[in-house]
């Protein structure tokens, strides 16, 4: 069945958690039948740099201190109050979903920063990125790794029914792949990191999440390079931006590995733009149908295969409003109804 779900930022302050969580349960228990709806932990940005996604990730590693420098997170000595803040949030969020998800039963998924983009991002202490230094970014994996394990089951907790699926973030593995993020001074760029070594740093957290008795998808934005490192690594889905990959959705060589994940038996979150709005007609959903059902099938898949896809709203670019990301949430409903009757064609 074609489903719906999010990465999870959402709009709005601290006094808006509960009320967004119950928006994001609503809103996609009224897609229409035939559609999954995959509710998401709701992420909100406007609280601060401890709710997005690099200080959101960070706080989960096991016995790994951070706080804010000059450049945003970096490893830390000791705790702070950065981290407490960071990690009273997440605290919040899960209490919220306690309560909107009562009683629910079905998927389930969180999304976090993967191990690659995660280290990326991050400073050491006293030095460069986590990325630039061998052990510190193997020791990085290992303690997302353990956190995220206890992330899934204090996920299971708040929500029993629970089948959590982990999105981990991977937007920055192809500039860690190809080697051109800039170190700290700027001078230089930090080595570009080759496949299978990619694939050693996603296993451990990939493995740990499996381990805790959830699903991984391993979301690469438009990074489509990132599939067979992925696929190698054991993700259960991978997930891509389809308006980043190419003209209309369409690369080839792209396609082509979308299509050897899927013979074995991987899944695609394919990511989707906010519809373009016409004054006449409204939204133009048939552009994201053909966005999917095109290069699907053009690369010669079955179209009984769109059943099994899950579409996401793809990350805005610019300030949206709870009301835009709730139309979009309809709209890619609409969408994923369009798909399911393709497939039974």
């Amino acid at each position: 069945m074609t489903a719906v779900s999010g990465h999870g930022p959402w709009p709005g302050g601290e006094r808006d958690v509960q009320e967004a969580q119950l928006q994001v349960i609503g809103d996609l228990a009224e897609l229409p039948t035939g559609v999954d709806a995959v509710p998401f932990l709701a992420q909100l940005t406007g609280r601060g740099l401890g709710a997005v996604s690099t200080g959101r990730s960070a706080a989960l590693l096991a016995g790994t201190s951070i706080e804010l420098g000059p450049h945003g997170w970096k490893l830390a000595d000791r705790p702070g109050g950065d981290e407490r803040r960071a990690r009273a949030l997440l605290r919040e969020d899960l209490t919220a979903l306690a309560v909107a998800a009562h009683g629910y039963v079905g998927r389930l998924t969180v999304e976090v920063t993967g191990p690659w983009t995660l280290a990326a991002e991050l400073w050491s202490a006293r030095g460069d990125r986590v990325l630039a230094d061998q052990g510190a970014r193997a020791d990085l994996a290992v303690a997302l790794a353990t956190g995220l394990a206890e992330h899934v089951a204090e996920v299971r907790g708040q929500v029993p029914g629970a089948e959590v699926v982990v999105q981990l973030a991977e937007p920055l593995l192809g500039q860690v792949h190809a080697g051109v993020l800039p170190t700290f001074s700027g001078y230089s760029r930090i080595r570009g990191v080759d496949g299978p070594t990619v694939v050693e740093g996603l296993r451990p957290v990939v493995d740990a999440v499996h381990d805790a008795g959830a699903s991984v998808v391993v979301h690469l934005g438009g990074t489509w390079v990132g599939i067979p490192p992925a696929v190698l690594a054991g993700a259960d889905a991978i997930g891509l931006e389809l308006s980043a990959v190419g003209p209309d959705g369409w690369n080839e060589r792209a396609w082509e590995l979308v299509a050897r994940a899927t013979e074995r038996e991987v899944g695609l979150w394919a990511g989707l733009p906010p519809a373009t709005v016409s004054q006449c007609s409204g939204p133009q959903l048939g552009e994201l149908v053909a966005l999917v059902a095109g290069p699907w099938r053009r690369v010669g898949l079955p179209a009984a295969g769109l059943a099994s896809l899950t579409l996401l709203a793809a990350p805005r670019t610019a300030p949206a409003s709870v009301d835009d990301h709730r139309a979009g949430l309809a709209n890619l409903g609409r969408v994923a109804e369009s798909l399911a009757e393709r497939a039974l064609a």
